[in-house]
């Protein structure tokens, strides 16, 4: 499958509040990029194409729902892209995360390599 994101998926588990025809739900993001996530814990019918409003924190912004996945009976997933762009929606700096990630191969690299020459932990 051809990979169609512009930016990597992140796991991140974070409390969202969706806006439907102004009824308020609350649900979690599976796992985020800059200008969407998945968001799980969903408890009513969506249909890819709906707008919906997220709010993150202060954070407020309208999402196009562009896929829609059912998990068990009455509980679904959707994939959703932002269409109000905004840096750092989430309230988390992304980009650390990823440095962080670089940094912990790197040093898996180093250990290992350190294991293989010495033989020893």
């Amino acid at each position: 499958m051809l990979e169609k994101r512009k930016s990597p998926r992140r796991k991140m588990v974070l409390p969202v509040k969706v806006s439907i025809d102004k009824v308020d739900l609350l649900a979690y993001t599976v796992d985020t990029t800059d200008g969407g996530a998945r968001v799980g814990g969903l408890r009513t019918q969506l249909q890819p194409g709906m707008i919906v409003s997220l709010q993150r924190g202060s954070h407020k912004a309208k999402f196009r729902i562009a896929w829609v996945r059912e998990l068990a009976p009455n509980e679904l997933q959707a994939g959703v892209e932002c269409l109000e762009p905004r840096s750092n929606f989430w309230g988390v700096n992304l980009s650390d995360r990823e440095n962080q990630v670089k940094d912990m191969q790197g040093l898996m690299t180093l250990l290992i390599s350190n294991v293989s020459r010495n033989g020893k932990v």
